[in-house]
C-alpha cells in the first residue's frame, strides 16, 4: 500500500472540495484546531449548542467529538449530533480526552460510545483501552501505558468496540483489529505543546471527510500530522516557534517530504 500517494491524493481532494468539519470540542484547543482545519484544506465550524447541532451536522463531511472540557450538557449535544450523523452517513471521530481520569469522563465516554456509531476513535493508549473496558493507567489526561506494550491490547480494544483505533504517542498505532500499521514519524517536542492529540483528531477528521475507507482515513490523518510535526520541529527553537512552524508545514508540506520521509510499518500477524 502506497500511503504517501494516498495522502497526497486525499490532500488534493480536501483542498478542492473544502468539506465542513463539525467540531464539538474543548475550549482549550478550539482556535488551534479551527486553524488546523483551514491549513489542511477543510472548513471548520465549532458548533455545540443543542438547538443547532443536528442542523449543522447535516452540512458536514465529518463530525468530531472531543470531551476535553467536559460538561453533561456538552455530552447531550454530542449524542444528538452523533445520532444525526449516523442517520445521514456522516463519519464520526471521537476523542475521549482523559477517559479513566475521573468518573465523569469515563462514564461520558462510555455513554457516547454506547449511543453513537463512532467511526474512528483517536486516543492515547490508556484512553483507548479504558473505552473498551480494559485496564490501563492514566494521570490527568496523559497515558502511562506505552505503545510498545499496548499493540495487542489496542487491537483487542478495536475488536471489542468495532471501531478503527488511532492511538497516538511516541509510536502511532492504527488498527481495525484486522489490519494494523505503526507510524513512527513525529517529535518529542509535540508532547510539550497542548492540544497536539486533539489536532491529530482534527487531521483524521479532515481525511475521513474525503476518504471513504475509515482505516485508510485514520492512517492518512495520523501519519500526515505526525510527519508535519517532525519537520516543523527541525525548524523550531522551542514550543512557541514550533506551533507556528507546525501550522506552516501543515499548510505547505512538500510532496517529496511525504514520499521520502513517511515512516509507516505494516504489522504482520
Amino acid at each position: 500500500m502506497d500511503y504517501s500517494k494516498m495522502i497526497m491524493g486525499n490532500l488534493k481532494k480536501l483542498r478542492e472540495k473544502r468539506p465542513l468539519i463539525h467540531h464539538i470540542t474543548n475550549f482549550v484547543v478550539m482556535n488551534q484546531t479551527a486553524n488546523l482545519t483551514l491549513a489542511i484544506g477543510g472548513q471548520p465550524v465549532m458548533s455545540h449548542a443543542l438547538d443547532e447541532v443536528e442542523e449543522m451536522v447535516s452540512y458536514a463531511g465529518c463530525l468530531l467529538l472531543n470531551i476535553g472540557t467536559l460538561t453533561p450538557e456538552l455530552v447531550h449535544s454530542m449524542i444528538i449530533a452523533g445520532k444525526k450523523a449516523e442517520e445521514l452517513g456522516v463519519p464520526v471521530v471521537f476523542d475521549p480526552v482523559g477517559a479513566g481520569a475521573t468518573k465523569l469522563r469515563t462514564e461520558s465516554a462510555l455513554k457516547i460510545l454506547s449511543e453513537v456509531k463512532v467511526s474512528i476513535l483517536r486516543a492515547n493508549p490508556a484512553e483507548a483501552l479504558i473505552c473498551a473496558g480494559m485496564e490501563a493507567e492514566i494521570v490527568g489526561v496523559d497515558s502511562k501505558e506505552t505503545q510498545d506494550t499496548a499493540l495487542e491490547k489496542v487491537r483487542e480494544a478495536s475488536k471489542i468496540l468495532g471501531v478503527v483505533m488511532a492511538v497516538t504517542g511516541k509510536k502511532d498505532i492504527i488498527t481495525d483489529s484486522i489490519k494494523t500499521v505503526i507510524c513512527t514519524n513525529g517529535h518529542e517536542i509535540m508532547s510539550r505543546v497542548t492540544g497536539t492529540g486533539c489536532s491529530s483528531s482534527t487531521s483524521v477528521s479532515c481525511f475521513a471527510a474525503v476518504e471513504k475507507d475509515l482505516f485508510s482515513a485514520a492512517v492518512c490523518g495520523v501519519s500526515f500530522f505526525s510527519l508535519a510535526g517532525e519537520i516543523a520541529a527541525e525548524k523550531s527553537n522551542g514550543p512557541g516557534s514550533f506551533e507556528v512552524s507546525l501550522s506552516d508545514k501543515i499548510y505547505g508540506v512538500a510532496e517529496e517530504d511525504i514520499k521520502n520521509r513517511l515512516k509507516i510499518e505494516i504489522v504482520k500477524d
